[in-house]
C-alpha cells in the first residue's frame, strides 16, 4: 500500500466492508499495543458535529432592540 505526499492511503473495499466502514459516516483511530504494532479501530460517533454555518445564527445575539441601535447609528 503506498502512502501519498499528504499522508494517505485507501483501506481496501473489502476491509472497509468488514468493518462497516463508510464514507463520512465511521470514525476510526489508530492504536497501538505493548509490542508495537498498530491497529485500526473503529469508534462510535460521539454528538454528530454541525457545520459551523449552520449554527452560526447562534453565536451572535442581540442584546439592543432595532430602535435602540437605530438611535445609537443617529446619534
Amino acid at each position: 500500500m503506498r502512502v501519498t505526499s499528504k499522508g494517505q492511503v485507501t483501506i481496501p473495499q473489502n476491509v472497509r466492508e468488514n468493518m462497516g466502514i463508510l464514507p463520512a459516516e465511521t470514525e476510526i483511530e489508530f492504536l497501538q499495543d505493548e509490542n508495537g504494532r498498530w491497529y485500526i479501530n473503529k469508534t462510535q460517533a460521539s454528538k454528530q458535529k454541525s457545520s459551523r454555518f449552520r449554527t452560526a445564527h447562534n453565536a451572535g445575539k442581540l442584546t439592543m432592540s432595532t430602535a435602540d441601535i437605530m438611535a445609537l447609528t443617529r446619534g
